[in-house]
């Protein structure tokens, strides 16, 4: 539990003074948010407000994660190794996209097709990684039940690699107003610790990077509050989903996703439903505007209130989550 703590800490006091030097230079770098067009028209004022801040609570949480856990690699235990450059590789796909933007001056990176092609390869090969290391197991737990069920290797591999991707654009689409992803993914992590804490009797081991994890957020959210002073961009938003969908493989409870996951299912969704019906009616929208944060704030909801409110609904599901997976551990 110490090691988790000092991690978090660390990982706080690390992102928080990055951030100090990283923002001007990406000012210096005009590395600045193009605002979408049809997006409310009030965000225009945040146009030019630096994007790739996700580097700072990536340096931050890797460093922390490198340093504290280097007794743990050189014993042999190498998975909160694995889960950060899992999530690495997917920052690093959010940085592409994210410097194509800001070379071209507009809204648009790395095509869909491009990002589903090398989201879909980093899943492949870190669960080849994870079965290989003997860290997976095609037993899915179901929560609450506390039971297993086997499915076919080939099956549970394709399943996997699809919740991971689905998981990783879920996390991206709620990055859409200052401090929700942030805010809404630390709960995520704090959770992830503290189950790691218990699944290793307060070792630690696979805990130490949603704890890293956890203060690096907090250390981002200091620059992040609305109103924000710098945005995570693809860079930060890929890589909370890599993290987030290779804690669930990595604990063995990829279906707790759906309980700590609602946020990000939510936003989704809203984006599904709205494209569908629009389709459907020939024009007609269910909500007026997705994803589903966009939709509050056209309601008159302040952003502020919209980070509490989504925060508050994550941890009481992370209450749940932690009640359905209790027997587990």
């Amino acid at each position: 539990m110490t090691q988790a703590i000092t991690a978090l800490l660390v990982g706080f006091v690390l992102t928080a003074v990055i951030g100090k030097f990283l923002i001007p230079e990406l000012r210096k770098l005009k590395a600045g948010q193009e605002i979408r067009e049809d997006g409310p028209k009030w965000h225009a004022g945040k146009a030019g407000t630096p994007t790739m801040g996700g580097i700072m609570f990536i340096i931050g949480s890797g460093v922390t994660v490198f340093a504290l856990g280097w007794k743990q690699m050189l014993g042999g235990e190498f998975v909160h190794l694995y889960v950060y450059l899992f999530a690495l590789i997917f920052g690093i796909i959010g940085f592409v996209d994210d410097y194509r933007k800001v070379r071209q001056h507009q809204n648009e990176g790395l095509t869909a097709k491009q990002k589903f092609v090398l989201q879909l390869a980093a899943a492949v090969v870190f669960l080849v990684l994870m079965r290989y290391e003997g860290l997976l197991s095609n037993a899915l737990y179901v929560p609450f039940f506390n039971i297993n069920i086997t499915i076919n290797w080939v099956l549970y591999l394709i399943f996997a690699a699809f919740v991971i991707v689905g998981c990783v654009n879920a996390v991206n689409l709620t990055d859409g107003i200052d401090g929700l992803a942030t805010s809404v993914t630390f709960v995520v992590m704090v959770f992830f610790t503290v189950v790691g804490l218990l699944w290793e009797r307060g070792a630690g081991t696979v805990a130490l990077f949603p704890a890293a994890l956890a203060g690096g957020l907090a250390g981002f959210f200091v620059y992040n509050h609305h109103p924000a002073k710098a945005f995570m961009g693809d860079t930060g938003s890929l890589f909370l989903g890599g993290a987030v969908a290779a804690l669930g493989f990595a604990y063995d409870v990829p279906l707790i996703l759906i309980f700590v996951g609602i946020i990000y299912i939510a936003e989704t969704m809203s984006v599904i439903l709205q494209v569908t019906y629009f389709k459907a009616t020939h024009g007609k929208r269910l909500f007026k505007m997705s994803p589903l944060h966009h939709h509050f704030e056209l309601s008159g909801w302040s952003e502020k209130k919209l980070v509490v409110v989504f925060s508050t609904i994550t941890l009481v599901f992370c209450v749940l989550a932690f009640l359905g997976i209790q027997a587990r551990f």
